[in-house]
C-alpha cells in the first residue's frame, strides 16, 4: 500500500473528522499552539530588531543570541524543559518560541538597517522624532522584508509544533506519534499531510497579508 492510498484511506474514513480525535479538533489545538507561539515570538523579536535597527547597536550580539538560539535542537530541549519542570503547554511553548525569535530578530534588524538612509536623513531634517521615523519612515519601507522573518518562522513553528503531541498535547502531531506507536500508518501520512498542507496555507496568508499591508510602491521597488 502506497503513500497515496494511505493518505486517501485517512481522510476518507469519517470516523477521522469527528470527535475529541477528529481532524477539525487536531487543526483548532495546532493552530492555537502556533498562533500563541507566534505571537510571543514576535513580542520579543519585533521591538528589539527595531530599536536595534534604528539605532545600529547591538548588532554584533542580535548575531549571536540568533546563532547560539538555532543551534538549540527543539526536541532535545523539549526533553530537558519536561524533565525539569513536567508537562503543561509552557513547556512546550518555550522551545518554540527559541525556534521562531531568531529569524523575527534577525531579519527585523537587518530590515530596518538596509533602508535608505536619504529619506531617514530628510525626515530627521524636518524635526520628527526618533520614534516617528522609526515607525512612519522605515517601518513601511522595511515591512516586506519582516513578514518575510515572521512567515519564516510561522511556518517553523507549524512544522515543528507536532513535538506537543511527545508531552502528552494535541494538534495534528498526535496523528504522528500515535500512528507510529499503533504502526498505523494511515494516521502518519494523514497528519504529515496536513502539517504540510497546513505549512502551504501559512505561506498563501503571509503573501496575502504582504499585498495588503506593504505599499504598492515598495512592492514595486526593485
Amino acid at each position: 500500500m502506497n503513500v497515496l492510498n494511505f493518505g486517501n484511506a485517512f481522510f476518507s474514513d469519517g470516523a477521522h473528522w469527528h470527535g475529541y480525535d477528529g481532524i477539525p479538533q487536531r487543526l483548532l489545538e495546532h493552530l492555537q499552539y502556533s498562533a500563541l507561539a507566534l505571537a510571543v515570538a514576535a513580542l520579543i523579536g519585533l521591538p528589539v530588531g527595531l530599536v536595534t535597527g534604528h539605532t545600529g547597536r547591538g548588532g554584533n550580539a542580535l548575531a549571536f543570541v540568533a546563532t547560539a538560539a538555532r543551534a538549540l535542537p527543539s526536541f532535545g530541549l523539549l526533553v530537558l524543559i519536561v524533565i525539569a519542570m513536567g508537562f503543561g503547554l509552557s513547556q512546550v511553548m518555550i522551545p518554540l518560541v527559541v525556534l521562531a525569535v531568531p529569524p523575527i530578530l534577525v531579519t527585523t534588524y537587518e530590515a530596518v538597517r538596509s533602508v535608505d538612509p536619504a529619506p531617514v536623513d530628510a525626515a530627521r531634517g524636518m524635526g520628527m522624532r526618533e520614534s516617528r521615523v522609526l515607525l512612519q519612515v522605515e517601518l513601511p519601507v522595511a515591512l516586506p522584508l519582516i513578514l518575510s522573518g515572521l512567515r519564516s518562522a510561522a511556518i517553523q513553528i507549524v512544522s515543528t509544533a507536532t513535538i506537543a503531541a511527545y508531552v502528552s498535547l494535541g494538534g495534528l502531531g498526535r496523528y504522528i506519534v500515535d500512528g507510529l506507536y499503533q504502526r498505523d500508518y494511515e494516521k502518519v501520512v494523514g497528519g504529515a499531510t496536513l502539517v504540510a498542507v497546513l505549512a502551504l496555507v501559512t505561506l498563501g496568508l503571509f503573501w496575502a497579508a504582504g499585498r495588503f499591508a506593504v505599499s504598492p510602491g515598495v512592492r514595486r521597488k526593485p
